[in-house]
Order: C-alpha cells, then structure tokens, then sequence
C-alpha cells in the first residue's frame, strides 16, 4: 500500500523551494553541529509545518551556540525533495531532519551516499544505519478530542477533511469516531477525501460542504488553517490539528491536537554532538510528550475540559486505548468486527490500518 501510495503523495504540494538559515555564534573551541530541516509547506502561522519549525527553534533555544540550523521550506515530495536533501548533506549538515511521509524514500536514497549523515525520517517507517524514523501517536488526541467534540456537538454529526487513505489518517478518523461514541453511541462523522496535504482553498471548500450536511463540528487531517477559518466564518465548532489555532479561529476553536518536537529534535541533535546518535524507530504520544490536547475554546464548559484532561492522563498512564473494545466489540462502518470484545488492536494492527469504524459514513477510495 505504501509503495502505491509514494507517486500519489508525490504530488500532494507543489510549492519552490526557499532556504533559510539562522545561524548561531560559535564558540572558539567548538564548532556547532549543523542541522538542516526539510518541510513540505510553507511555514504558516499554525499548521503541520509551523511545529516542526517550532521544534527546531526548541533545539536553538536549548542548544544556543552549539547548533546551527537551516530549514528548506516549500519543497515538493519527489525529485524535488531529493535534490533539496542531498544539498543539505553537501554542505556540511551532519543531521537532516525530513518531516513527511514523501521524504521516506528521497531520504533513504541520498543517505546511501552520505553514510556518515544522520537522517531523520518524520512520518516514515522505514531505517537504514545513518536513517532513524520517528512519528507520534496522533490517533491518542484525536480520541481526546473526539470526546469533546462529542460532548458540544448538538447535531451528533461531525466533518472530517482528510488528506490521503494512508492507515495514520484512517486511524485518526477512527480513533475521533470512538471517542465521540464514547460520550454520544448515535455520533456520525462525514469524511471528505482531498487527495492534497495542504490546499487551502480546497481545505476550505470541504468544510464548506460539510456545513452544509448538519455537521456542527468538524476535524481534519490537512497542513493549513482553512478548516479552522471556514468554521469560524460559518459560526461553527472545531477541533485545531498540529498547532493551536485559536487565533484563527477564536469562537470555533473547541480544542486543539497539538504535536510536540521540540524535545525529541534537540535529543537527537545532541545525540549527534556527544556521539551517541543511533538508528531506531520511534513512536512516541501522550506519555512522552510528543501529543497534547488542550488550548480550549471559551465556550468549552469546564466539566468537559476536566473530562478530556482526565481522558488524556488516562491514555498517558495507559489506562485508556482509543483501540480497546469494551464488553462489546468494535465493528467497521460495514459490520464486520474488527476488535474483539475486550481486545486492544496491537502497534502493527494500528500501523496496518485499512478500516472505517462503524458511524463513520462512506468508503474508502481505492
């Protein structure tokens, strides 16, 4: 599926690349180590792209002279991503960060002659020597924010604009589904497939029509703050994703799924300063702070902020499963059970993901 799936996102932004650099003075008897960060949107004011320039801001803040780091903005995934790492390994970056599924294999090709850069591969599953991959739990927030939407929606009907049929899509659409039922069994969610990772107008567009269909609340799986802005303007509610995005949205914003980089980007770069850095795979959320829900909307009654946040220690104590099936088991949106009653789907069940859960209406595109 995923080998399908690399011409697909290849095409998912299609924006020129533009590099900056932000260099930090170095100390007499110390050169910094030279970081480089690869991102596949431009770096808007929330958004996938704005945290993980955030966490490498966290690596300036905590590292100071010790580091220097470039970021690479607007860089389509494909030939145009290969070309954009494999400079970065030219001039002297001895670690690369490339944070989106469609840098997997552009970063695995220029790693294979650069053996002693460290790669670090966002989003993607696949490790070589000098690659490491890392990705977060999104499917943990989501439920948490699923059960807030549950709570505060009063049609029982939510919208979820989503990028790809990848399982980490899928599993974020199910895990929000579950947690809604959670407080609400009745709950329905109406997907909207874009093809497109960040596409505002089309993001914008998406919300729109599912305003139109009894949805009062809506989530989604895109780089940019279309959604939230659509739901502000329509006076409805939703849930931010990446960054908080109450700016954008200061009456629509319920809550927010924030990601976290800051911790595990200056990690590796130091791991990379001391020697230490080696290759693993990595997959980290709530517990290791790589996952947040918080940053609620005023008109978010206080008992359902203390509900979530429950939730959320819940799931950081592992307490709490989005993908554990009660007495009853968890069925997919055709019938069929796909958790049995009193099971927790495993790390590679979640990976493999191919399913709708049962209230989410449609099909997958094929």
């Amino acid at each position: 599926m995923y080998k399908n799936l690399a011409a697909a996102l290849a095409a998912a932004c299609f924006f020129a690349p533009v590099f900056a650099q932000t260099p930090a003075t170095t100390k007499a008897h110390a050169a910094p180590v030279k970081a480089g960060f690869v991102y596949v949107s431009p770096i808007t004011e929330a958004g996938w792209t704005r945290q993980h320039d955030e966490g490498r801001k966290a690596v300036e803040a905590a590292l100071g002279s010790q580091v220097q780091t470039t970021f690479v903005e607007n860089v389509p995934e494909g030939a145009d991503a290969e070309r954009v790492i494999r400079d970065l390994a030219a001039t002297g970056h001895q670690i690369i960060f490339t944070p989106s599924f469609g840098y997997m294999e552009p970063t695995l090709k220029v790693a294979q002659d650069y053996p002693n850069v460290k790669f670090e591969s966002i989003t993607g599953y696949k490790t070589a020597p000098n690659v490491a991959s890392a990705n977060a739990r999104y499917y943990e927030g989501r439920y948490l924010a699923g059960i807030a939407a549950g709570r505060m929606s009063q049609t029982g009907v939510a919208g979820y604009v989503a990028g790809f049929p990848i399982p980490e899509v899928l599993q974020g659409i199910n895990a929000f589904a579950l947690g809604m039922r959670s407080v609400n069994p009745q709950a329905t969610v109406k997907v909207v497939w874009l093809n497109v990772w960040f596409d505002p107008p089309k993001e914008r567009d998406a919300a729109m029509a599912l305003f139109n269909q009894d949805v009062d609340v809506i989530a989604f799986h895109t780089g940019s703050t279309a959604v939230m802005a659509a739901a502000q303007e329509r006076g409805k509610m939703a849930v931010a994703y990446h960054s908080d995005m109450r700016r954008t949205g200061p009456d629509a914003q319920i809550v927010a799924v924030t990601h976290q980089w800051g911790s595990y980007y200056t990690e590796r770069v130091r791991a990379v300063q001391n020697g230490s850095w080696k290759s693993g795979n990595v997959w980290g959320g709530v517990r290791e702070g790589m996952i947040r829900v918080g940053d609620f909307g005023s008109r978010v009654p206080v008992a359902v902020q203390k509900e979530v946040l429950a939730a959320q220690k819940a799931v950081g104590a592992g307490r709490l499963h989005p993908f554990r099936a009660g007495k009853a088991a968890v069925r997919d949106n055709a019938g069929q059970e796909v958790i049995p009653a009193g099971q927790t789907l495993s790390d590679l069940q979640i990976l493999q993901m191919n399913w709708l859960a049962e209230g989410v209406q449609g099909k997958l595109p094929r």
